[in-house]
C-alpha cells in the first residue's frame, strides 16, 4: 500500500467534531497576551484552559475522538506545550508517545532538523528508531500558526519512514495558513484537525 493509499483511509467523522457550544466554551478560556514573546506578537495563552478541569477534559476528549480506532501507531508531540496533550492522547488512543525535543534534551542518538517559526529560528530532535517504516503517526501540538514546528516534526517522522496520518491542534490561527503548509509536506487529504479556529 502506498503512502497516499494509507493516508486516504483516515477521515474525520463529522459526528466527532466539537459542537458550537463546546467551541465557544473552550474559546472563552483562552486569553491574548500582546507583545509576547516579542513586540508585535499577539500570543494565544492556553494556561487558563489548562487551569479549568472541565475545559481540559473536554479538549482531550475532543482531540482524541476522531482518531479512536484509526490504527495509529504513535502520537508525536513537540516540546513543550505539545507534551501536555500528546501524552494524554497517546493513553486515550492506546498507542505510543514519541517526544520531539529541543537540542540537548534526549540522551540517545537523534535525528535533527532546523526550522523557522513566526518569531525566530530553532532546531528539533527525535530519538533514532522511534518510528518503524510504514508506521502511522498523529502529530499533536497546542497551536498551529505558520506551521514551522509541525513541519519540522513531519520531516523527522518521514526521515524514519513514518507516515503522517493526521494532525491535531487545540487552536489554529487560520490567517497564517499553517494547514496549507502541512498539506504540502504530506498529502492533500491528510486531516488537519483543530478544535478552535481564530480568523484574525
Amino acid at each position: 500500500m502506498s503512502v497516499q493509499e494509507q493516508t486516504k483511509a483516515l477521515t474525520i467523522d463529522p459526528t466527532a467534531l466539537p459542537s458550537a457550544h463546546a467551541v465557544a466554551y473552550l474559546t472563552s478560556l483562552l486569553r491574548t497576551i500582546p507583545d509576547f514573546p516579542k513586540p508585535g506578537i499577539m500570543f494565544k495563552d492556553i494556561t487558563p484552559l489548562l487551569g479549568d478541569p472541565r475545559g481540559l477534559n473536554m479538549v482531550l476528549d475532543l482531540m482524541a475522538q476522531p482518531f479512536i480506532g484509526a490504527d495509529i501507531h504513535h502520537t508525536v508531540a513537540m516540546e513543550a506545550r505539545g507534551f501536555i496533550f500528546g501524552g494524554a492522547l497517546a493513553a486515550r488512543l492506546n498507542n505510543s508517545f514519541v517526544p520531539i525535543r529541543k537540542p540537548g534534551k534526549l540522551p540517545a542518538d537523534v535525528d535533527e532538523v532546523s526550522y523557522s517559526l513566526e518569531y525566530g529560528e530553532g532546531r528539533l530532535q527525535m530519538h533514532k528508531g522511534s518510528i518503524a517504516p510504514g508506521d502511522k503517526v498523529l502529530i499533536v501540538d497546542d497551536l498551529l500558526a505558520t506551521g514551522g514546528t509541525a513541519a519540522a516534526s513531519v520531516q523527522l517522522v518521514q526521515a524514519q519512514g513514518g507516515v503522517v496520518a493526521a494532525f491535531v491542534f487545540v487552536v489554529e490561527l487560520d490567517f497564517l495558513k499553517g494547514a496549507d503548509k502541512l498539506r504540502d509536506l504530506t498529502a492533500s487529504d491528510v486531516p488537519v484537525f483543530s478544535l478552535i479556529h481564530i480568523g484574525d
